[in-house]
């Protein structure tokens, strides 16, 4: 792969296929960088609209170029509809324009829009904590079934950052 450097972040491109490797930190910084993104949206390339945008018909695991474990795939911000792999340890790949998409739903609000969701569930589930210490008498214990994806008990203001900052990454 080719480096390639977008503001102070620094990237590797594969020339066969255009796709992007970011590690973390790149990543975060395009992310939190309104002059990187610029960078990532002057790019040269042709960008197709959201009506030709395909949905793959044979999903395939891609190896993390670090470490070739298979990385997952995950919409971005839980909700940009760019599907993009990403190796936990090591870093995020973009199949082509994927960046750039990410960036433009980060520059119309994106973030915002996710954060927003986001903080709305774990306001909803403070309530229905409380609402089952009103009716119990007691806090859910850790052993007690989840009433969600995320455990009641573990919801905290540090959770919450902690959860935030992994959708950057």
């Amino acid at each position: 792969m080719n480096a390639v450097i977008i503001g102070k972040a620094n990237l590797r491109e594969c020339p066969r296929c255009e796709g992007i490797w970011a590690d973390a930190a790149s990543l975060e910084q395009i992310c939190e960088d309104r002059e990187r993104q610029g960078a990532v949206l002057g790019m040269a390339t042709t960008l197709s609209t959201p009506e030709s945008v395909e949905i793959e018909q044979n999903i395939r695991y891609l190896p993390c170029p670090v470490c070739s474990a298979l990385m997952n795939r995950v919409n971005f911000a839980h909700c940009s509809k760019v599907i993009i792999d990403v190796c936990k340890q090591h870093g995020s790949w973009f199949d082509k324009d994927e960046l750039r998409r990410i960036v433009e739903f980060i520059r119309a609000g994106g973030m915002e829009e996710s954060r927003a969701r986001e903080t709305e569930e774990l306001e909803h589930r403070r309530r229905e904590l409380a609402a089952a210490k009103a009716a119990t008498g007691y806090w859910p214990a850790p052993t007690d079934p989840p009433q969600s994806n995320y455990p009641l008990w573990e919801i905290s203001l540090s959770a919450a950052a902690t959860f935030l900052k992994s959708l950057l990454r």
